[in-house]
């Protein structure tokens, strides 16, 4: 189990095949080249920031920290709400309208077997494509000296020139993104001392998302392959202090406890159980070494 305080997480500039400022502090990995790889990090972007409306081959969970986040025609994203964005399903373009905008977002495999591509990875095929052609506002522009696709989505043109095949989008098993105002729940008691508030279990590989209050002297055990991050609160966890914004990293078979010293909120991302989908990515590994 890891445990990493917020604070302790230098800010870095990332997104740059979209556009405009974006900084985060990574938190947790997950295993590269698996179908449940993941990436857990807390994103920053500035009133510059754009990104093309696009989709993906991977899912998303977002939690609106600070600020709005504007997905045009998929709704605004202000303080408090979840998203949940289905691979192969298009949103955006995206924008902060009011400046700064604070984000944790979680990305990972989905039902597809797709996987999902590290941080090292997009940014080794990005210095990889930047000889060939260039980035700008999200979309990867091939020289006209080069042969291929003359516009690709940026995440698309790494994922391609990586995998080297074409990207089959799989199909959205859920239309749009999902955004939910989660100050319009109730809590329901769970346990004495502890509420939840459900925001839904996704796909036929139940990932999930809830939001758990835990009162001052109460304790609650959650579950592995999971994620979870404190909202607010203090107390303690895997022999570790937690304060606001303290990101837990559970693998599977482990069982952190929160025990609250003042009233907590956490944040809890399930990951799907992607069993059985090994083959898949191997095969499209396997094509990209011929």
């Amino acid at each position: 189990m890891q445990v990493i305080q917020f604070e302790d997480i230098e800010w870095k500039r990332g997104l740059q095949h979209r556009g405009g400022t974006f900084h985060f502090r990574h938190m947790f990995d997950g295993t590269p080249d698996t179908p449940g790889n993941f990436q857990f990090n807390i994103g920053r972007i500035e009133g510059d920031f754009t990104s093309p409306r696009h989709r993906h081959n991977f899912e998303q969970f977002r939690f609106q920290i600070e600020g709005v986040a504007d997905f045009a025609r998929n709704g605004k994203m202000g303080a408090g709400t979840f998203g949940y964005f289905p691979e192969g399903a298009s949103y955006g373009p995206q924008s902060a309208p009011g400046g700064t905008a604070l984000t944790a977002v979680l990305q990972f495999g989905g039902a597809s077997g797709s996987g999902y591509l590290s941080r090292a990875q997009v940014r080794d095929g990005q210095k990889e494509l930047e000889k060939f052609g260039k980035f700008e506002a999200g979309i990867f522009k091939r020289n006209d000296d080069v042969e291929g696709r003359r516009n690709t989505d940026g995440y698309q043109a790494i994922w391609e020139h990586y995998r080297g095949r074409a990207m089959e989008y799989p199909k959205p098993r859920v239309r749009d993104p999902v955004m939910i105002d989660i100050d319009h729940y109730e809590w329901a008691p769970i346990g004495e001392g502890v509420a939840e508030k459900p925001m839904g279990v996704f796909t036929e590989r139940r990932a999930e998302a809830n939001l758990i209050r835990l009162d001052a002297g109460a304790a609650w055990t959650g579950k592995g392959r999971s994620i979870y991050l404190v909202l607010e609160g203090a107390g303690e966890v895997g022999g570790q202090t937690y304060t606001t914004l303290t990101g837990v990293n559970a693998a599977e078979g482990e069982a952190p406890t929160f025990k609250a010293s003042a009233e907590t909120v956490i944040l809890h991302l399930g990951l799907p159980n992607l069993a059985g989908l090994e083959d898949r990515l191997r095969a499209t590994i396997a094509t990209a070494a011929e």
